[in-house]
């Protein structure tokens, strides 16, 4: 598996899905495998678990702390080096993975982040990304991760995340689901104070459904005290505001160039830091 992983990680985005899975083949003659394949080994309904243990850790806490990754994909050994930076904290309370986590959507892919993400002392949650979306993979993330809508609460803060592939999507189905962003609004569980929202493609991207984004915007504004945005995909560091409205939207980078988001939540509003590791 290990010869398996290293071919993965030199792949590069031109590279044609047959050509990947030969590339695999090639380096282990004994594994049998197909991109369609959706018997999933180890764990599975991974986000349900963790943020029943976010919720519990964090109930009734005044000040979250979390971490933003993204776009992990063929970047295993730094994966694993993020892994071993954020476990080095003590003062973290989860870790939200903004997605693409696979480059060509292959159950393999998907189970190798999940068991590396599974190393961090504190619980992860996953999105959906546009790659994830590829061959069969959105049927795998769903066995593994769950849902590609959801939300949960940590302390007194909403956290919303969504699936905003539009273009992985043929815009056959709501994406982003404004529905869904509605239906939270209106059922906000006791106690929240605050919201984040977490998305794999920002607005205006080539990903997003932007012919929704003024949609969007006004219905995450109706959610408790929107605090700010993240996302990914761009393989960037970058802050902005799409909507002139205050509103903040972060973006993370690829795991490739070993950095993550850190922030902080408390009464007196957020903090934001981009760490290098």
């Amino acid at each position: 598996m290990h010869i398996l992983f290293t071919h993965f990680r030199n792949f590069r985005p031109g590279l044609t899905l047959a050509c990947c899975l030969w590339a695999l083949l090639g380096g282990c003659d004994m594994i049998e495998y197909h991109p369609y394949d959706l018997d999933i080994d180890g764990e599975t309904d991974v986000n349900r678990r963790n943020i029943e243990r976010i919720e519990t850790a964090t109930y009734g806490k005044e000040e979250i702390r979390f971490a933003v990754i993204s776009d992990t994909q063929r970047w295993y050994d730094e994966t694993e080096d993020a892994v071993e930076a954020l476990n080095r904290r003590d003062d973290l309370d989860f870790v939200l993975h903004t997605g693409d986590m696979s480059d060509f959507g292959l159950k393999l892919e998907f189970e190798k982040q999940r068991d590396i993400l599974s190393g961090l002392r504190v619980p992860f949650v996953c999105l959906l990304g546009n790659h994830d979306c590829l061959a069969t993979g959105l049927d795998v993330f769903r066995k593994i991760f769950g849902t590609e809508d959801f939300a949960f609460t940590a302390g007194y803060v909403r956290f919303l995340c969504l699936n905003t592939n539009a273009l992985e999507f043929d815009y056959s189905s709501a994406v982003p689901n404004i529905q869904f962003i509605r239906e939270e609004g209106d059922h906000v569980p006791e106690g929240v104070e605050k919201t984040v929202v977490a998305m794999h493609a920002g607005p205006f991207s080539e990903q997003f459904n932007n012919n929704i984004a003024e949609y969007f915007q006004y219905y995450l504004r109706e959610m408790p005290d929107l605090q700010f945005c993240v996302y990914g995909h761009g393989h960037n560091i970058s802050v902005d505001e799409f909507f002139d409205d205050g509103i903040k939207y972060y973006e993370c980078t690829c795991a490739k160039k070993r950095s993550y988001l850190f922030f902080t939540l408390n009464s007196n509003g957020y903090t934001y830091e981009v760490v290098n590791f």
